[in-house]
């Protein structure tokens, strides 16, 4: 009648399986112990799981050198200032990455940037502005603030937002309850 997508009944699945699993295995690198062990210290240095901490480090190549926020994952709201609780996950970050902020109109950057405790504050793309333009404000705010690109990980609470890691060639995209605000 139809196909339910159940084990292949083909010869040789058991090896094919075997080979896969080793295959699979030999692709993940096994670190030496010292080596873990100093990236879970900087996992926590940052706030972060050692598993999404891990998997943006795998996946970017690089360590995690800066977050970029946005007005929406800081829970700001129309404010120019940033809340209480989004201040102390700021300030716990306070030199172990860079901090940035991308707000949407029509909050002004220089606001949001005189109340300090962040290296750069600029304007986020909205709904209506071209890819390549999201992706050059978004790169210059990385340049401003000095972080390399693929050192950068963008705290977004929209879909719109997390789409900036992709359009800008960002380290990648975490949700704003993934950074821990006790972060040593």
């Amino acid at each position: 009648m139809g196909h339910n997508k159940g084990p292949s009944m083909d010869a040789g699945t058991g090896f094919r399986r075997v080979a896969w699993r080793k295959a699979r295995a030999a692709l993940l690198p096994s670190l030496p112990l010292e080596v873990v062990r100093l990236r879970v210290k900087r996992a926590e240095r940052l706030g972060l799981p050692y598993k999404a901490y891990a998997t943006i480090r795998a996946v970017s190549g690089r360590d995690i050198v800066g977050f970029l926020f946005s007005d929406n994952a800081l829970g700001m709201g129309r404010s120019t200032i940033v809340p209480p609780p989004a201040r102390v996950r700021l300030n716990a970050l306070d030199g172990a990455a860079a901090r940035l902020i991308a707000v949407h109109l029509p909050k002004d950057p220089a606001a949001v940037m005189a109340r300090g405790g962040v290296e750069a504050v600029g304007r986020a793309p909205g709904l209506s502005v071209p890819w390549r333009a999201a992706r050059e404000a978004l790169r210059e705010l990385a340049r401003e603030a000095e972080v390399p690109l693929d050192g950068l990980v963008v705290v977004a609470a929209t879909a719109l937002e997390r789409d900036w890691s992709a359009t800008a060639g960002l380290g990648g995209t975490i949700a704003p309850d993934l950074i821990r605000p006790d972060a040593a």
